[in-house]
């Protein structure tokens, strides 16, 4: 096995909007009655109340870090508003991590944001953007210390498609568009690519400013290591049709990776893999191996995105800060994460500097307008909120047990 930096961070993910419940106040609430067929997020997991419960289960697994969100329509309900009893809060989760022993990688933006702010013309694209933005990164810095790993925004690359695709509800086009992905998580993105539309290159820089300064900011008033994370595809070129490969890689992801430039790190997140043909991304057929939102079983697509987001990156640090599969089998589930980190392993022991891998997701979540997919190492009742962890979360805590022993042996 290949011997992993010391202080290789082990963990799991999750995000505010999916597991918290009520996020009454944030765009993507009213966006849920919205959707055809999509379900409320409701309570969701009950997290906001829940919260130590579920670093305790990970703690006592044996994991060593805990990816979680600030809620930005929490801590700011109103324009004039800053809830200092959020602020609180969140504080609170900060602190129960490190007394548990959970390194906390803190995301401050992951797809939601107040619904005032998605009215004020615009939202992160409009003209009150970098004022809106800033004003909230500096409020929630008071709450950071401590804090080692910060992440400005998740997947800019999905937020431009997202944009995209309001803009073609917008249009009424949707009622001409028919994709059977409408209900697949964005978090697992190959087999999206081939059936919504591009993401927008000016919403990509947009982000981009808005990534270079919420960076300065946090680089002033912390003493974390920032960056932000990729949607990384693994799309690989068909013969013959590397030009269109590397377009569209570009406006899927590299754009966003070179706008990483002078970060302290990379979030990898991965899920599947994708062939470029002379037509762009090739769709996943329909295959018994498919996951449970209809993208390939391929645990090594963790290696092809690491490999491109150094290269790309330029050598910026890498953490894996999404990983995962959508399946109601525990036992797919550890061969998934046991090829993927196979992956990772070869990538590491070819010079590539990969800081930690954190599971996709820690519970059964809220998949954005569905519960079906679970991605989770935790079941959770919808009905009681119980937590039953699965084999898998033992198994993960235990790689973690054994990378801690081979280090203080070494």
């Amino acid at each position: 096995m290949t011997t992993l930096a010391p202080g290789f961070l082990w963990g799991a993910a999750t995000a505010p909007h999916q597991v918290e419940g009520n996020n009454v106040n944030a765009d993507f609430w009213r966006t849920e009655t919205r959707m055809p067929g999509a379900t409320y997020s409701g309570d969701a997991c009950d997290s906001y109340h829940r919260y130590r419960e579920d670093m305790q289960l990970m703690a006592d697994a044996g994991l060593t870090a805990y990816r979680f969100g600030i809620e930005w329509a929490r801590i700011q309900p109103r324009p004039d508003l800053f809830s200092r009893a959020e602020l609180a809060h969140y504080r609170r989760m900060i602190d129960t991590a490190l007394e548990l022993g959970l390194t906390p990688v803190v995301t401050l933006h992951h797809f939601t944001s107040p619904a005032w702010f998605a009215d004020e013309g615009g939202g992160l694209t409009g003209p009150t953007a970098a004022q809106r933005w800033g004003a909230y990164v500096e409020r929630v810095t008071e709450i950071l210390d401590g804090v080692e790993w910060i992440i400005t925004f998740n997947e800019p690359n999905m937020l431009a498609l997202m944009t995209a695709f309001a803009e073609l509800a917008a249009s009424g086009a949707m009622d001409e568009w028919q994709s059977p992905t409408l209900e697949v998580d964005t978090s697992d993105h190959a087999g999206l690519v081939a059936s919504l539309p591009t993401p927008d290159p000016e919403v990509g820089r947009a982000l981009i400013a808005l990534h270079r300064q919420a960076v300065g900011i946090l680089r002033a008033r912390t003493t974390a290591k920032v960056g932000w994370t990729i949607a990384n595809q693994a799309f690989t070129p068909t013969p013959g049709n590397e030009a269109t490969y590397a377009e569209v890689s570009h406006v899927w992801e590299d754009l966003y990776l070179e706008g990483s430039a002078g970060d302290d790190f990379i979030g990898v997140q991965s899920y599947s893999s994708q062939p470029v043909d002379a037509n762009g991304p090739v769709p996943h057929p329909p295959h018994p191996d498919n996951t449970l939102v209809g993208s390939a079983y391929r645990p090594d697509a963790l290696g092809i995105a690491l490999r491109h987001a150094w290269e790309v990156g330029g050598g910026i640090p890498l953490l894996v800060t999404e990983n995962g599969i959508a399946t109601d089998d525990d036992t797919r589930r550890i061969a998934y994460t046991e090829g993927a980190l196979a992956g990772l392993e070869d990538a590491v022991a070819d010079g590539i500097d990969v800081r930690g891998y954190l599971h996709w997701s820690l519970l059964d979540n809220y998949e954005w307008g569905h519960w079906e997919p679970t991605f989770g190492l935790i079941a959770v009742d919808r009905e009681t909120f119980v937590r039953t962890p699965k084999p898998s979360l033992a198994w993960l805590g235990q790689r973690a047990r054994a990378h801690a022993e081979t280090a203080v042996g070494a």
